[in-house]
């Protein structure tokens, strides 16, 4: 009932004197010039009785704990509440005063109307005057706006629209909508017109500029599933060739969240967004059954991948989660992190070396996992070119290590997290890489070592590159962003397949449960979707616009040539593997050339005790005799360079 302060106090005055001139009106209406000389006496009781009863009517209505500037249609509807019981209580009072005998009948509806009339439009009045709905400021609160185009005619467009009008701070101010479907072009979205289809954009962009309102910014207001890749990166190019930065709205779902709390941010497009793979179905059935209830190991837990599959794997309600990396920091960090997300998960976090056999050996025996997920690698091409023997004692023989843990404590499978840089290897990296594919594939054919044991699956699961995993091209094109360039690509033609952590680990999460129910697949490598190659001097173009720059204008592109091992394009499959689809979505199965266990394990061995020797030349030897086409030719010229 209190009036809450003075302007709140101000406006009541102000309704009680509308409602005094509204009884005037409402009678002059009715009777004109009558009104005060025939009805005068009606005139001096009526008057004070309505405003008597609305003094009254709107404090327990609650009509002064909103604010003008942000009238709205629930501040309408109970405006048209609070009158209406006025009208209604004032009515019955002059009747038990007078009979309504010197009262029209029809002076009651009339007062009615006009009553919120006088009261309503002066609410709407102020907000549009500070809403700047008029054009006659960009700024709101001497803040200016920026003026946007948003793609996309749709709830999205509407509820920004919406958020953007309310007053108070809003920063954009949307100057048009564009139709990316032409079929509402000519109609309005909450007075905003829908300018043209997106095959216009340069020219409404001209249009906008010669009225004095040119937009600063393209927006979509599309879900990111519905809009990705090649539309993504043609509007990116001709927003950047009109000067304007391409964004997007949050998902429908976060935007409401956001308009909740009155924080709606737009977004800049994300590389992801340009990358237009194909969403693969996950049998997420399938996967949960693969983790829930059993113990994991993950290897490399800290990495890119495995830190990415200790997060999926741990939101999978495993009993046991065992993760074990030789880097100390980056354990510690994701061990914080699922220990602070997960606090009921059994998590234990072990500091160990895949190359220490022993150490492998023990920790398999003391957790007994029933599965073992293999990400720790040396996986940086120039690094390990220069260092092959390194390279062979991690990516080798530590693949070893673990699979002969696994097989000895009854695993029920493992899964070889490998590269597309194994296909016709010409780096020592993708070479290691496939001969521990060759090791995983010559045990997974191998009887098991009790004949009345489940035999353990040993999958290998391949796919290309990672965005901005330690060591890949996206981190090191930021960082020559930060320092104002130049971006260095190796060659014009260079290539690329590209996919997010996030949907990686997923399709390896899928894969490894095709796998362990389809023990047909045996000796078999599980091949990832990977969709169409990327140049990469086209992912630094748009990673330049997407900073909101101008390639070869503010930041320059140098060309530095191949590195050592390095190819221009990479194949996940390769023509003799045979590739088939599987059941599993966005997962193939490959059949590269099987080699014999004795074979493969003797060769590993030699090509243990040469990299613990550091005999350069006989571990590329080795490796060139159990991957052909890597080549002891290329092998040897590599010894020779670094002799």
């Amino acid at each position: 009932m209190r009036i809450p302060s003075p302007r709140a106090f101000v406006v009541y005055a102000h309704d009680l004197l509308m409602t005094g001139v509204a009884f005037v009106v409402a009678l002059y209406l009715r009777v004109g010039g009558l009104a005060f000389t025939d009805y005068a006496e009606a005139l001096a009781l009526g008057a004070p009785l309505m405003m008597v009863v609305s003094a009254v009517v709107f404090r327990l209505f609650g009509l002064y704990r909103g604010i003008w500037r942000y009238a709205s249609m629930p501040d309408l509807v109970q405006l048209l509440r609070a009158v209406s019981a006025a009208v209604l209580i004032f009515v019955l009072a002059m009747f038990l005063l007078t009979r309504l005998q010197d009262l029209p009948r029809s002076v009651p509806l009339i007062l009615w109307f006009v009553q919120l009339v006088l009261l309503g439009g002066p609410r709407f009045a102020y907000r549009l005057l500070k809403d700047r709905r008029l054009g006659l400021s960009d700024e709101i609160g001497g803040v200016p706006q920026i003026p946007v185009l948003l793609l996309g005619v749709g709830d999205a467009a509407e509820l920004f629209i919406r958020s953007q009008g309310g007053g108070g701070h809003a920063p954009y101010r949307v100057v048009g909508l564009i139709d990316d479907k032409n079929r509402r072009v000519g109609q309005s979205v909450r007075g905003v017109p829908v300018l043209g289809g997106s095959d216009d954009l340069a020219d409404i962009v001209a249009a906008l500029d010669r009225r004095g309102c040119r937009p600063q910014r393209l927006i979509l207001t599309k879900e990111q599933g519905e809009i990705r890749g090649a539309p993504v990166r043609d509007l990116l190019d001709r927003a950047g060739s009109l000067g304007l930065t391409l964004s997007r709205l949050p998902s429908l779902t976060e935007f409401k969240s956001a308009l909740d709390e009155g924080k709606v941010e737009v977004r800049p497009i994300a590389l992801e967004d340009l990358l237009g793979r194909p969403q693969a179905v996950l049998d997420r059935g399938a996967i949960a059954g693969l983790i829930a209830g059993r113990r994991v190991i993950v290897t490399g837990a800290g990495g890119t991948i495995g830190s990415e599959l200790v997060r999926q794997i741990a939101a999978l309600e495993p009993d046991t989660l065992v993760l074990v990396d030789c880097g100390e920091f980056n354990l510690y960090t994701i061990d914080q992190e699922i220990r602070e997300q997960h606090p009921g998960l059994a998590l234990h976090t072990v500091l160990a070396d895949v190359r220490d056999r022993e150490r492998i050996a023990r920790l398999f025996q003391e957790h007994r996992p029933a599965l073992a997920f293999h990400a720790a690698a040396l996986k940086h091409v120039p690094l390990v070119e220069a260092n092959p023997a390194e390279g062979a004692l991690t990516n080798v023989v530590g693949t070893r290590n673990v699979a002969d843990a696994a097989r000895a404590a009854g695993c029920l499978a493992m899964v070889f997290v490998s590269t597309d840089k194994a296909i016709r290897p010409t780096s020592a990296m993708g070479a290691t890489k496939r001969f521990a594919e060759s090791y995983c594939q010559a045990l997974d054919v191998l009887p098991p070592p009790d004949p009345s044991q489940t035999p353990t699956r040993f999958m290998t699961v391949r796919f290309g590159n990672v965005l901005g995993s330690s060591g890949s091209v996206v981190p090191l094109f930021r960082r020559q962003l930060a320092r104002g360039g130049p971006l260095t690509v190796t060659h014009p033609e260079m290539r690329r397949y590209f996919m997010t952590v996030r949907e990686a680990v997923e399709l390896v999460l899928q894969a490894s449960a095709h796998g362990v129910t389809h023990p047909d697949g045996r000796g078999k490598v599980l091949v990832l979707d990977m969709g169409e190659p990327v140049k990469i001097v086209d992912l630094a173009r748009q990673m330049i616009r997407l900073a909101g720059l101008r390639p070869d204008q503010d930041i320059a592109i140098a060309f530095t040539g191949l590195r050592p091992g390095e190819k221009l394009f990479e194949e996940i499959l390769s023509a003799a593997e045979a590739p088939t689809r599987t059941e599993a979505d966005g997962v193939f199965l490959a059949s590269p050339r099987v080699i014999d266990y004795a074979l493969v394990n003797r060769a590993l061995g030699e090509l243990e005790s040469a990299a613990r020797a550091g005999d350069t030349r006989r571990v590329l030897t080795i490796l060139a005799n159990i991957v052909p086409d890597y080549g002891a030719e290329a092998g040897n010229a590599r010894a020779d360079a670094q002799a």
